[in-house]
C-alpha cells in the first residue's frame, strides 16, 4: 500500500473542523486519515461521548490530540476525534465540530491512501455512520504485491 502525505497549515480564525471535512473533496480523494496535528483554538467545538449536541470550550485551547478518517461528504463525511487542554490544564475531549476555530495556527499532516475508499454507513447494531474502508481494484498495469513486512 503506497501513502502519500500532504501537508495542511491553517491561519487564525481558519474552522479546524470544515477544513478537514472538505479536504477529500477539493484533493479530490477517496481515503485519507490524520497523521499528526499541532495548533491552537479558540473556541473548540466538541461533541462529548453520548451528547446530541456540541459543547462549546470558551478559552483558549491547545490541541493535544486530533486524529481520524477523512472521506468524501457524498461518501458519508469525516469522522474525527480531539482532544484540547485549557490555561488552566483541564483536557476536554470528544468529535470535533464545526466552529472550531483556529486561534493562531493549525500544522496538519495527512496521509493519503490513494489504493482505497473510505465511506460511512449505518451500523444497524450501532445505529451510527461507520467506516467502510475498500481497496480499489488495481489500476491497469500497476503490479501488486504482499508485503512481508512484519
Amino acid at each position: 500500500m503506497s501513502v502519500e502525505i500532504h501537508i495542511r497549515r491553517l491561519h487564525r480564525y481558519d474552522d479546524l473542523s470544515a477544513a478537514l471535512a472538505g479536504l477529500p473533496d477539493t484533493l479530490n480523494i477517496d481515503a485519507a486519515f490524520i497523521i499528526s496535528e499541532i495548533g491552537s483554538l479558540m473556541p473548540a467545538v466538541l461533541r462529548f461521548v453520548g451528547a446530541k449536541t456540541g459543547t462549546v470550550v470558551h478559552s483558549d485551547t491547545e490541541i493535544l490530540s486530533l486524529s481520524g478518517a477523512l472521506a468524501r461528504n457524498e461518501s458519508g463525511g469525516s469522522h474525527i476525534r480531539m482532544a484540547v487542554y485549557d490555561q488552566n490544564d483541564a483536557v476536554f475531549g470528544g468529535h470535533l465540530m464545526v466552529w472550531s476555530m483556529v486561534r493562531a495556527t493549525a500544522e496538519i499532516v495527512i496521509g493519503i491512501a490513494p489504493e482505497w475508499s473510505f465511506a460511512r454507513q449505518l451500523d444497524d447494531a450501532t445505529g451510527f455512520g461507520e467506516l467502510v474502508a475498500t481497496p480499489k481494484p488495481p489500476k491497469q498495469g500497476w503490479r501488486t504485491s504482499i508485503c512481508p513486512c512484519f
